[in-house]
Order: C-alpha cells, then structure tokens, then sequence
C-alpha cells in the first residue's frame, strides 16, 4: 500500500484540471496534494502537483515493480526510490524538490509547505 489514502494532501476523486484550479487558488509556493495519475497505470499510479513560482507542476510517482518502492519522474540513474508515496511526501518536506520546467528547460526548487484540499 502506498500510505496515502488517510492524509490530507491526497485528492482520491481529483482530476488534473481540479488540482489544477485549487493550487492557482491557494498561489503559495511549495503548495501540493497527491492525486491519482490520469492514465491509471499500474507503473505511475499517483501524480505529485506542486505550486511554484506561478506555476503547476505534474510531476509522476513511479511505481517500481521490481523493488516495490516508489520514485519520482521518469527514470535516472541513482534516483531516489521510497517505501512509500507517504515517505516522498515527509522526504520533500524536509529537504527541496527540483522543479524542472521542460518548455522553458529551467530548474527551481521548493519544499512541500502547504497541503492543498480539493472541495
């Protein structure tokens, strides 16, 4: 189990257009909630949407069959790999998340600050 379905930051119904609109509406860097990946794919199953510098960020959680953990983006060597989406979450809330805008090919970073809730 990936240790999201009783906390806060994870929007079970939530598309990518919702989680979307709730970051522009909270407009506070390092804002973020977990939703389900829109392909519904056994090997991405979960999305990380975080709020920057005026911009949504989707960013795929990996599922990673052979070692059952879990890790963020597409495949690099030397990668982070989790036991849990949970333990992701605590990870960047403590240390930063690179941000990478692949139209503008700039790198930022932030920490996960603000849990956003999709009403």
């Amino acid at each position: 189990d990936a240790g999201v379905h009783s906390k806060a930051w994870y929007a079970a119904t939530c598309d990518r257009k919702m989680a979307e609109d709730a970051l522009y509406r909270s407009n506070k860097d390092g804002s973020f909630l977990i939703r389900k990946s829109s392909g519904q794919d056994a090997q991405q199953p979960y999305t990380l949407v975080v709020f920057y510098n005026r911009r949504v960020y989707n960013i795929p959680i990996r599922f990673i069959e052979s070692t059952r953990q879990y890790a963020l983006g597409r495949e690099k060597s030397g990668e982070e790999r989790f036991d849990s989406v949970a333990e992701i979450v605590e990870n960047h809330q403590r240390t930063s998340l690179v941000l990478i805008d692949s139209q503008n090919n700039t790198k930022d970073s932030t920490k996960l600050k603000h849990i956003v809730r999709v009403s």
